[in-house]
């Protein structure tokens, strides 16, 4: 095993159609943890709302307030 790390370092040459192949295949790496990461994250968030019972979506709604003004009404 040892004999492994002793070998002399050898310069290689990496073709630039390989050097692309590297780039997308990191490429891809990065977008698929990306989009692993985020589903992750909103199955999380998905589990909370529903564990700690917060709708986010719900709007609260003021009633309209109505103003009768009583000397229009007299006319």
């Amino acid at each position: 095993m040892m004999n492994l790390f002793m070998l002399p370092m050898i310069p290689m040459y990496i073709d630039v159609s390989a050097t692309t192949y590297i780039i997308q295949i990191i490429a891809g790496i990065a977008v698929t943890a990306g989009v692993v990461a985020g589903v992750v994250i909103t199955k999380i968030k998905k589990k909370a709302k529903e564990k700690l019972n917060i709708d986010f979506d719900k709007k609260e709604v003021e009633e309209d307030i109505v103003v009768f003004d009583e000397e229009k009404t007299e006319e």
